[in-house]
């Protein structure tokens, strides 16, 4: 029997070329830890809920990691730390609003807030804590692989948070006068059919009507305003229904909610923010 030839092994360089795809090729670039140091005076701080982990440069204390509470005082304190520590910017994810009161407080004593999207954060190698996730923090922002979020000035923030507020609201009343809708449906009072909008003038005229308890169907299509399309004895029948109290009473409970959402203070919001004018 004739013997195979075994030929000599290809040096590991060589393999590697020969290799197929992104395994055989070179990986070319700088390591994450040979990069250099652009912020030397960085700290990273991992935001929750009740904790505050705070991470510094290991040469500027001799516990660089430290944990505190949420707390004003304590937000203070660990302010005044991080100013004792030369720190002169601080890395931090944007976790819900837990971020806002450091924020403020940060830049109160002088320290420079770098808000981070978490999704352009890399992942912390290995298992993934709060004390690793500050320290992580620090890291990239000490090497410059973080960017900050835009985050406008006050006035602009206090609009902001007003018009954000207002349009909750919004929607929170759009959903009370679709439980109203759904109240009449269920007596059978199809007057959110004949009139466009059940909040108009004619509208909370009827229902305000039925709250207080007004069941004559020719009594409510009186409150008709003469603008509206439909006639009244369109909307006298439209209004015959079985009223059972519990859909009463579920309408109620809407009609004050909507009228409570919708409700304006003009001279408190201008005594509030008088810029606004």
């Amino acid at each position: 029997m004739s013997r195979q030839k075994k030929h000599p092994a290809k040096p590991a360089e060589e393999t590697t070329k020969a290799g197929k795809g992104n395994r055989g090729r070179k990986r070319k670039g700088m390591r994450l830890e040979d990069r250099p140091v652009l912020e030397p005076n960085a700290a990273g701080i991992d935001i929750g809920a009740r904790e505050i982990f705070v991470a510094v440069p290991s040469n500027r204390d001799e516990h660089p990691v430290r944990v505190f509470s949420t707390f004003t005082e304590d937000l203070q304190k660990m302010a005044k730390w991080l100013v004792s520590c030369g720190i002169t910017t601080a890395a931090m994810e944007a976790t819900g609003v837990y971020w806002i009161p450091l924020y403020d407080v940060l830049e109160q004593h002088g320290v420079k807030p770098c808000l981070v999207n978490a999704r352009g954060m890399k992942n912390v190698p290995g298992r993934r804590t709060d004390w690793h996730e500050c320290q992580w923090l620090q890291f990239l922002h000490s090497v410059g692989l973080l960017r900050a979020a835009f985050r406008p000035e006050g006035e602009i923030c206090a609009v902001r948070c007003l018009l954000r507020h207002r349009a909750e609201l919004v929607e929170m009343t759009s959903q009370h006068i679709l439980h109203m809708h759904k109240a009449l449906t269920q007596m059978n009072v199809q007057i959110q059919h004949v009139i466009s909008d059940i909040t108009g003038i004619t509208g909370l005229a009827i229902v305000n009507s039925i709250i207080e308890g007004e069941r004559d169907p020719a009594a409510l299509a009186k409150l008709r305003d003469p603008r509206i399309k439909a006639s009244e004895e369109t909307i006298r029948k439209s209004l015959e229904g079985n009223w059972r109290p519990e859909h009463v009473f579920t309408l109620k409970q809407s009609w004050n909610r909507q009228r409570h959402r919708t409700g304006r203070s003009p001279s408190r919001r201008h005594s509030l923010f008088p810029w606004l004018r």
